[in-house]
């Protein structure tokens, strides 16, 4: 009886654990980005802030979302003009959330689930927030 209980219970592990997403998220830092900037790596700057946020700042060339924080159904629709073109290049795609957390994993979960590789989606490390090149800093036009 105890040898039932032990396999349905890893049954129902493993069930439950392919039902969600264990991406194992990476990461680039603020220098990383700017280092790419500089040497014109193919790189998209998904830009999920607000656009209050964007308009105050943004990084230059950051394609505005606006799909912050990425929960309901407008949020990811959000994401589509960014995701279309990732799926026909070979660009890095740089997720920029307000500061690099729940908004920035779920958009990185949409871009991967969208069919995106994931070896090329990345989170900026800290966010927006954190950003120290104010030289790379664009406003909304």
């Amino acid at each position: 009886m105890k040898k039932v209980f032990q396999m349905m219970t890893m049954v129902l592990f493993l069930t439950l654990s392919l039902s969600v997403p264990a991406f194992a998220y990476q990461y680039m830092t603020a220098a990383e980005v700017k280092q790419n900037m500089a040497e014109k790596t193919p790189m998209t700057l998904v830009d999920i802030q607000v656009e209050d946020e964007f308009n105050q700042h943004h990084i230059i060339g950051a394609q505005a979302t606006y799909a912050y924080p990425v929960k309901s159904e407008a949020d990811r629709s959000k994401m589509t003009p960014v995701i279309t073109p990732l799926l026909s290049n070979n660009d890095l795609a740089v997720v920029v959330c307000p500061r690099g957390g729940g908004g920035a994993k779920r958009a990185y979960d949409l871009l991967v689930k969208s069919g995106v590789a994931e070896d090329r989606v990345y989170i900026l490390k800290k966010g927006q927030a954190e950003w120290p090149y104010p030289e790379l800093l664009d406003a909304a036009h």
